[in-house]
């Protein structure tokens, strides 16, 4: 019996240990959406424990994890995502990356929404590439948002 409760209280412990870990990697797991008087729609996101801030989204009604890149001109989701969302490869187009040029696949995504901001017919590129599930949330949507940054909050505005 006292064996059994130890196992418990170590299968407890490793269950906090691992959802604290998700916290750190990912702190936006509960987006809240602020709506202003004037109809503007904002999500704040906090940074995650290497600096960077992802957040939990959807393509074309699919959930998925994103990356913010403004660094990014499209959507950049990894093959392997791209075929689990049944996306289409376009025409190949090369893209200059930190790790050299590469050639992606154009695709048409018809929604993308980060919280409750969203948008309609968005470039996003297939990339042959990228290892891993996050998908680089680019320019391609960011672009037409407004963001600013303080103190490790990044806050999108959708007027």
């Amino acid at each position: 019996m006292l064996l059994g409760m130890w196992v418990a209280v170590a299968g407890v412990l490793a269950l906090g240990f691992e959802a604290w870990l998700d916290r750190q990697d990912n702190p936006n797991r509960n987006l809240q959406t602020v709506v202003a008087s004037d109809g503007a729609r904002e999500v704040s996101l906090e940074r995650n424990r290497a600096g960077h801030y992802v957040a939990e989204g959807t393509i074309n009604g699919h959930p998925v994890t994103f990356m913010l890149d403004t660094g990014a001109s499209d959507v950049s989701i990894p093959e392997s995502v791209a075929r689990e969302l049944g996306l289409e490869r376009g025409p190949p187009m090369q893209y200059r990356t930190a790790n050299g040029i590469v050639t992606a696949y154009t695709t048409e995504l018809s929604r993308v929404t980060l919280g409750d901001l969203e948008q309609r017919e968005i470039r996003g590129s297939i990339n042959p590439h990228m290892d891993g599930e996050e998908i680089l949330l680019g320019m391609s949507f960011l672009g037409d948002l407004d963001f600013r940054q303080s103190r490790g909050v990044l806050t999108l505005t959708q007027y």
